[in-house]
This record gives C-alpha cells, sequence and structure tokens, in this order.
C-alpha cells in the first residue's frame, strides 16, 4: 500500500489511466460543489455508475461470446473426442482446421473475451486508485487538507503525528512511509486523510486545527458546527471516511441513539455488499458444472463456482474493514453491473444465433476470396482430408520401413529407366553420352 502517495499514482500502466479517471472524478466534484452537495459518496456513485456505462459496449461484446460459447461448446468437444487419441501431425492439423473453422462460425476468436477484459482491468484498478485517494484527484479536497499539514509541519514537522503510539494511526503512517519520505506535505496528507473520527480528534487537540479555515469555512467540526471533511464525508448520516468496523466499536463503547444508527449503517454496509455481488454473479451467465467429458474445462467450470461464492464473503470482509467509501463503491458497482445484465441478457437473448452463424460464414467466405482462396476448394480439401484421417489405418514400424524399402526401389528403377531412355538419344560427344559409356564399361564388367 505504500505506493500509493497524495499526488497522482505514477506506475507505467495504471498511472496514466488513473490520471484520465482523476479528472473525471474532479469534474464530478467540481459540478455537485457548484450546486451546493460537494459530497465524497454521491461523488463515488456517480463517478462508478458513468464508468460501467463508458465500459458497456465492452461488456456487451464479453457476455455475447459467452452466450455464443454455450453453444459452440458442444462442437468443440465432439471435435477433441474425435481426435483424442490421435497425436499424429495430420491428424492435429486436422483437428485445428475443424476447430477454427468452428470459430469462424459463430465470430468468435479462440482468446474469447480476454481481450475485453484486458481492457476492462486496468480501468477497474485505475478506478480504485482515485476512490482510494481523492485529496489526490480532487484539487478542493487535496486543497483543505493541505491546511492541516502546513499547521502540523510548521509546529513540529510532524513529529508527534509521525510518532504517535496509537495504533491506528501508526499503522497509516508506515503505509505511507514512502510517501513520506518523498514529500512530507503529500505523506502527512495521506496519513490524514485515512485516519478515523476519534485519530483526527487527537492529532487537531495537539495541533490546535480546530480553528483552521479554507475559503472561510471551518476544515474540522466542533460541537457546534460541521467541518469542511465532515461536509464532505457525510452520507446518510455517516462518515463514510470511517470504516464499518469502527462504527461497530464506537456503538460499543458509546451506547447512545446516534452511535447505534452508525452501528445499523455498519452492518448493512458489508450485507449490502456481499447481497448485490451474489445477485450480480447470479445474473451473469453461468458455466455448465456437469461432465463435459474434458477434465479442463470441468476443472474451470469448478473453479468459477467456487469463485462465485466466494467473491460475496470476501466483499463483505472488505467492506467491513476498509473505509465506508469504499464498501459504497463496492454496492454501486454491483448494483450498476446487475441493471446492466438486466438489459444485457434481454438484448442476447433476442439474438437470432442461426442469423448470426449465416453473417459470419458470409464474412469468412469474402476474406478467403479477398485472399485468392477459393471456399469451396477449402471446404472439399478439409473434407477429404479428414476423410483420410479417419479411414487411414495405423502401420506398424516394419510395414513403414517395407513401404519406404518398395517406395526408394520403384524410384531407382524408374531413374534408370529414365536415364537409360535419355542415354540412347544422346548426342554423341554429350554429358549423357558419356555417361552412357560409363554404363555400359560397368555392365560389361559386372558380366
Amino acid at each position: 500500500m505504500s505506493g500509493i502517495i497524495l499526488t497522482p499514482y505514477d506506475g507505467a500502466i495504471l498511472g496514466p489511466i488513473a490520471k484520465v479517471l482523476g479528472y473525471l472524478m474532479e469534474g464530478i466534484f467540481f459540478v455537485l460543489d457548484k450546486i451546493g452537495i460537494p459530497n465524497v459518496g454521491l461523488s463515488i456513485i456517480l463517478f462508478t455508475i458513468v464508468i460501467y456505462l463508458l465500459l458497456m459496449p465492452l461488456t456487451i461484446k464479453q457476455q455475447k461470446f459467452s452466450k455464443l460459447s454455450a453453444k459452440m461448446n458442444p462442437e468443440l468437444q465432439a471435435i477433441q473426442a474425435k481426435y483424442k487419441n490421435r497425436k499424429d501431425n495430420d491428424s492435429m492439423m486436422a483437428m485445428n482446421a475443424e476447430t477454427q473453422a468452428v470459430y469462424a462460425k459463430y465470430g468468435v476468436s479462440p482468446s474469447g473475451s480476454c481481450v475485453q477484459l484486458l481492457i476492462q482491468m486496468p480501468i477497474l484498478f485505475a478506478l480504485y486508485r482515485v476512490i482510494y485517494a481523492m485529496p489526490a484527484y480532487v484539487t478542493k479536497i487535496g486543497d483543505t487538507f493541505r491546511v492541516l499539514a502546513d499547521q502540523i509541519i510548521a509546529t513540529d514537522k510532524g513529529s508527534f503525528l509521525l510518532n504517535s503510539e496509537t495504533s491506528t494511526i501508526s499503522s497509516a503512517v508506515k503505509m505511507y512511509s514512502k510517501s513520506l519520505d518523498t514529500n512530507l506535505s503529500n505523506g502527512i496528507i495521506d496519513v490524514l486523510n485515512k485516519l478515523s473520527s476519534s485519530d483526527m480528534s487527537e492529532i487537531s487537540a495537539h495541533y490546535n486545527l480546530a480553528d483552521l479555515t479554507y475559503n472561510g469555512q471551518l476544515i474540522l467540526s466542533n460541537d457546534s458546527t460541521r467541518g469542511l471533511i465532515d461536509t464532505y464525508n457525510n452520507f446518510l448520516g455517516i462518515n463514510i471516511g470511517n470504516s464499518p468496523s469502527y462504527m461497530v466499536s464506537q456503538a460499543w463503547n458509546h451506547p447512545d441513539g446516534i452511535q447505534w444508527l452508525g452501528l445499523i449503517v455498519a452492518v448493512i454496509i458489508p450485507v449490502l455488499s456481499a447481497l448485490t455481488q451474489w445477485i450480480n454473479t447470479k445474473l451473469m451467465p453461468q458455466a455448465s458444472t456437469g461432465t463435459s467429458g474434458n477434465a479442463q474445462q470441468d476443472s474451470m467450470a469448478q473453479s468459477m463456482k467456487m469463485m462465485n461464492t466466494m467473491m460475496p464473503l470476501m466483499s463483505a470482509f472488505f467492506c467491513f474493514t476498509l473505509p465506508a467509501g469504499m464498501g459504497l463503491y463496492w454496492i454501486a458497482g454491483s448494483v450498476v453491473r446487475s441493471i446492466q445484465q438486466v438489459v444485457i441478457n434481454k438484448h442476447i437473448d433476442k439474438m437470432d444465433i442461426d442469423e448470426i452463424i449465416k453473417k459470419n460464414e458470409s464474412k469468412r467466405e469474402e476474406k478467403l476470396k479477398k485472399a485468392g482462396i477459393d471456399p469451396k476448394t477449402l471446404n472439399k480439401n478439409a473434407t477429404i482430408n479428414t476423410r483420410n484421417v479417419n479411414a487411414a489405418p495405423k502401420k506398424s514400424m516394419t510395414q513403414k520401413a517395407a513401404v519406404k524399402s518398395v517406395s526408394d526401389k520403384e524410384k531407382n528403377e524408374a531413374a534408370k529407366d529414365s536415364i537409360g531412355s535419355y542415354a540412347k538419344n544422346a548426342k554423341p560427344g554429350s554429358l549423357a553420352a558419356k555417361a552412357n559409356m560409363v554404363r555400359d564399361y560397368n555392365e560389361k564388367n559386372n558380366k
């Protein structure tokens, strides 16, 4: 986690993507601030919706591949069963040709949805980076925290904060040790952004941060006024900068009405996260978990079933221990994906598979013709080759050696006949005439 610093993440792959997504988050927060609701929770929800809508074309392609795979797999399994015990080169080439023909028929590539996943995964990881380090990407939030950081540095260069014996503060300091060494101001902001409300109160009391303002507004809350940071993080009455586990501990130690509200929300967030994740997996196309005859495919199907069971439980655990804002993102993402999946499923169910196959076969024929290949001849040769592979009996090594011996003998006899007929017509003094003289000489001496 030490790689996450206040300045935008600079990884070779995720860095540029996170920077672009950061601009989007900055724009969303700016608009909300202009209309009087500068709220991190609402920004996360809108941000998540926009990202998944932008990814929807890739999601449709991925789900379309899953739908076609369900129709295509029986044909692929039949081809694999057909060549199951044949390892010779001709059989392998024939199997590959038939497999490629099936993929072309359904208009998909052997890589399947891997391309779509390879595009989506970096975006989703970068999205997580932006949400986890909001002050690094949203200027107003970062500048608000910087007023506090400047006061801390001016007081003792952050010595009290960096050497705190409070476990949660010291763990945050260790987490951002790299950013603290690189840029003290940015590192302190990273640490402050991860502190709970009680930890922030402790730091505020030591550094006299209670009266600090940004653009004329109080930064930290007091008994009568809600500060900017709590305003940013307030969502439905809770501070999404705190983790549900922290809310549970606070409710346990302070059993009053307000804290118990936090406890209820703290329980709801992980439960909703697990529930929405479970609904999402149920709506997605499910791989067959029966026995297909292919051990690798059966193993993959079982692994997918296990993952679909474990993911909701894992999301509940993470949402309980991480800041509630991450849980909000997880829930929003699952809800958006579920709605998308319902729409996509209806769209895909209306597809005419036979019509798709006809179009794909026409496209394949056009490509072959452009390459100068006659599709009819290609299909005919493939059929003949496949028939030969199926019909040709296996020969023993002795039979192969005998055939080779006979073949070599026939070639030699044919060569002799050819040379003889050529030599008879040889011109005097030519190379062939000389070869004829050598042959006659050898024949006389061999008699």
